[in-house]
């Protein structure tokens, strides 16, 4: 049996077939990354530092007042917030946005449905969803931020 002599022509075509091959799955996953990323997570990242600081005072308060909530979608499409240790006059709402793809935001306000549970009156579109729920009870506010699906 008689076999080709690979030549210096045979590597540059490996060399090229095999960086084409790279840069194409580059390019791929790169439009990929862009497709996906809705937009800008802060506005101004220098005015964001220094209102961190704020964020975590704020957050540290709203630990004491010992809230919980759990996010989930109800069987009719409602977001629905099941709270504990809050009391009957807290005002609940919640901020929605897509975490991925093109940026969709949403505002709710959710009235009592019962002892500890809370319904929007608004459906809430199919998909994913970060929900952060703020609960406010005169001056005091409680946040937590959580995935619906």
């Amino acid at each position: 049996m008689m076999r080709r002599e690979f030549t210096g022509r045979d590597m540059a075509m490996v060399m090229v077939a095999g960086f084409g091959i790279v840069v194409a799955v580059n390019f791929y996953m790169a439009s990929l990354a862009i497709g996906g990323f809705g937009g800008v997570v802060v506005e101004n990242s220098y005015v964001a530092s220094q209102k961190f600081n704020g964020w975590l005072d704020e957050a540290r308060e709203g630990r004491k007042l010992g809230y919980a909530a759990q996010m989930a979608r109800a069987a009719d499409g409602r977001l629905m917030v099941t709270t504990q240790g809050v009391p009957p006059a807290a005002r609940v709402s919640a901020d929605l946005r897509r975490p991925l793809g093109r940026p969709q935001d949403m505002s709710l306000q959710l009235e009592q449905a019962g002892a500890g549970s809370y319904l929007s009156a608004e459906t809430l579109p199919a998909g994913r969803w970060i929900a952060r729920v703020t609960i406010a009870v005169g001056d005091q506010r409680w946040m937590d931020e959580a995935e619906v699906q």
